[in-house]
This record gives structure tokens, C-alpha cells and sequence, in this order.
């Protein structure tokens, strides 16, 4: 049996990573164990022009972000649950920080891509489990079918 000290669960704040949040959370109150949630902020890319480098104007300020990181809270009240914001390039930062607490298991999403959109995107997910010291539980949300198949019903339905 895996003996949980420390789980670090970075997010992106997407519903996948909402639902890894949830095992993580539940899994850090069976081994009573601590929770470090992470945020890291990408560096913007910059768009080239003709004469000059432009960066892209920022979707989110620093403290929007901050602010958002620390909303998520844990279900339960005897989880220990801290919160840490990065700026940088996710999979190097995930990889330090992990080390940096000697974290047992790391428990994140995955967006589940395919083909040329994972080509072109990478995935965060997929290089942080070949490159970990420790566990990585990877959870893709499991209603994205489910959620398809029954629009499709209640379309079949009210047509």
C-alpha cells in the first residue's frame, strides 16, 4: 500500500482538472494526507510582426489568477490543503515542485487529446508521467461521453 505523506495536484482549471481535484481530495483525507494544489501561469507567446516581437496582451492578471487558485478548496474540512502559484513552463515546474516536497503522487487531468490536436497542443499530462520521480495519477473526466450520448437522446427525443 502506497504510503501518502504529500500529493501535489496542479490545475488548469478545467473541468478535468476540477474532477482530479475530487480523487485527489478524497485521496489526501483516507492517508491523511497533505494537498498542495499548483497553478502554473505560461509565459504569453509572443506574436511576431514584420519589424517586431509583440506579446500577447494577458488573459488573466496574476492576482485574477491567484484569486481564482485559491477558491478551490477542499470538500473536506480536515484535508490540508495549501495552495501555490508558479510563472513558467508547466511540465519543468510541475517536475521541480514535486521534487521540492517530496511528493508521493502526483494526481492531475488530462483533456484525453488525439491525433493532430495533441500533436500540435503536447500534453502536459503525458510528459509529467514519463518524467516524474513518483506515481502520476492521471483522471480524464469520466461524464464526457455520457454527457455526447445523452444530448443526442434528448435531441432524438424532441424531434
Amino acid at each position: 500500500m502506497l504510503n501518502l505523506k504529500t500529493i501535489l495536484h496542479p490545475t488548469d482549471f478545467s473541468e478535468q482538472a476540477h474532477y482530479a481535484f475530487r480523487l485527489a481530495c478524497s485521496l489526501a483525507r483516507d492517508h491523511q494526507a497533505r494537498l498542495v494544489v499548483l497553478h502554473v501561469s505560461s509565459p504569453p507567446t509572443p506574436i511576431v510582426g514584420e519589424m517586431m516581437v509583440v506579446p500577447p496582451p494577458p488573459s488573466e492578471t496574476r492576482e485574477e489568477m491567484e484569486a481564482k487558485l485559491h477558491l478551490i478548496q477542499s470538500p473536506y474540512p480536515d484535508v490540508h490543503l495549501e495552495h501555490r502559484f508558479e510563472e513558467g513552463t508547466p511540465v519543468p515546474l510541475i517536475l521541480e515542485v514535486a521534487r521540492e516536497l517530496d511528493a508521493d503522487m502526483i494526481v492531475m487531468g488530462t483533456h484525453g487529446r488525439r491525433g493532430i490536436e495533441r500533436l500540435l497542443m503536447g500534453s502536459v499530462a503525458e510528459q509529467v508521467v514519463r518524467k516524474a520521480e513518483c506515481p502520476v495519477l492521471t483522471v480524464k473526466h469520466p461524464f464526457a461521453s455520457a454527457t455526447v450520448a445523452q444530448g443526442e437522446a434528448l435531441e432524438a427525443v424532441a424531434h
